[in-house]
């Protein structure tokens, strides 16, 4: 190692250069210090050095410390804010799991609510069963009755034909007494006319059989009529039903217009629509008791699947406010005595059961009542009719 260079003097550096020199050589401690110095100096620098590269470590370390010391500052805020989020849905789930707890207990009070319904239940269709059983038995206790009804509304409207009818039936009786008689005659005289023999006895059977279907009609319309259905004809059912009443009606100068359209069919029971027509013609036949004109006309028509049959009379008519009410079971505008006042109740029951309705119409013109009875078409044609 190299002694330190001294700076010349203004006079002479190199003289006073060598001095030194020799006085270093004459001094071997000078010299040893010289060379601890160096030595020293050379740790110094080493020393230095490590430091400038332990320096820069530590300024990368700083580097990296200060990165992470960023990254954990973005890590600490997402921790908050997971922590805030945790913590409002742990809430949320408290509040839910409270919710479900009252939910629970509401369900499980529903349904002890429902089981107490349902065992109100089990009692309320044991007591309909009950009550369904007893309308059944009610039902069928009132068809039952509403039948005999109408069966003695039959027997009391044949109590009233018995006078029209011994007419009815004397008028053939009459009629045969006398060509029997005619046929006698001429056995007994020897008139050997075969042909006007014959003839007598032909006219004599024709009243016969004239008087059986008589008889055979009031044997058929007394006796309870069936429940079935079967296709019915409405002008036959408005011809027989005249046929039974026309010898009263005669009697009494009655005269009857029948205005029948074609031959309508309608699903029914031809003997309960006959009480329904004869009904209605022994109301008329009342009501033209005193009436200065004495005129029924009945009239059929079809109009928009229903089949009308109008009953009119030129009676007093019926008082404003009645219409409805004489419908009525034992409601009548007769003396004591002289009605039931089943007779139209009856056919009002009759026509319902058909599926039709029975009404009073008012009369513009003014004059007798009007009796309006709808029955329904069926679907489809039926193929054979009474």
């Amino acid at each position: 190692m190299t002694a330190p260079a001294f700076a010349d003097d203004a006079e002479g550096g190199p003289p006073q250069k060598a001095s030194i020199e020799r006085l270093l050589e004459a001094e071997p401690r000078l010299r040893e210090h010289v060379e601890r110095l160096e030595a020293h100096l050379r740790r110094v620098e080493e020393r230095r050095r490590a430091l400038l590269h332990i320096m820069g470590d530590m300024n990368e370390l700083n580097k990296r410390f200060g990165q992470r010391r960023k990254a954990m500052l973005h890590i600490l805020v997402d921790y908050e804010q997971d922590r805030r989020r945790v913590a409002r849905q742990a809430e949320r789930l408290d509040n839910s799991r409270r919710a479900l707890l009252h939910i629970l207990q509401d369900v499980h009070r529903s349904n002890e609510r429902l089981a107490d319904g349902r065992k109100a239940m089990i009692h309320i269709m044991g007591d309909l069963r009950e009550t369904t059983e007893e309308v059944q038995h009610r039902e069928h206790e009132l068809r039952d009755k509403q039948g005999q009804l109408v069966q003695a509304g039959k027997l009391a409207t044949l109590g009233e034909l018995t006078t029209g009818i011994a007419h009815e039936l004397n008028n053939p009786l009459n009629n045969i007494g006398l060509f029997v008689g005619n046929a006698i005659d001429h056995v007994e005289l020897g008139i050997a006319d075969r042909d006007r023999l014959l003839a007598e006895l032909r006219h004599a059977l024709q009243e016969v059989r004239r008087a059986t279907a008589i008889i055979s009609h009031l044997r058929t319309f007394g006796r309870a009529a069936p429940v079935s259905r079967e296709p019915v004809r409405i002008n036959g059912v408005v011809r027989r039903s005249f046929s039974l009443l026309h010898e009263q009606l005669r009697l009494r100068e009655i005269e009857v217009q029948l205005d029948l359209c074609e031959d309508p069919v309608v699903i029914g029971n031809a003997i309960q629509l006959e009480q329904v027509v004869i009904n209605l013609l022994t109301n008329a036949r009342d009501a033209l008791a005193d009436a200065p004109r004495k005129l029924i006309h009945i009239e059929s028509a079809v109009r928009e699947g229903m089949v009308d049959l109008l009953v009119r009379d030129t009676g007093p008519g019926i008082d404003e406010g009645l219409e409805q009410r004489i419908f009525d079971p034992f409601f009548t505008t007769k003396e004591v005595g002289a009605g039931t006042g089943l007779g139209l109740s009856i056919a009002y029951g009759i026509v319902k059961e058909h599926g039709g309705t029975i009404s009073v119409v008012k009369d513009t013109g003014g004059e007798g009542a009007t009796f309006l009875v709808q029955l329904p078409l069926p679907a489809e044609p039926p193929a054979a009719a009474r």
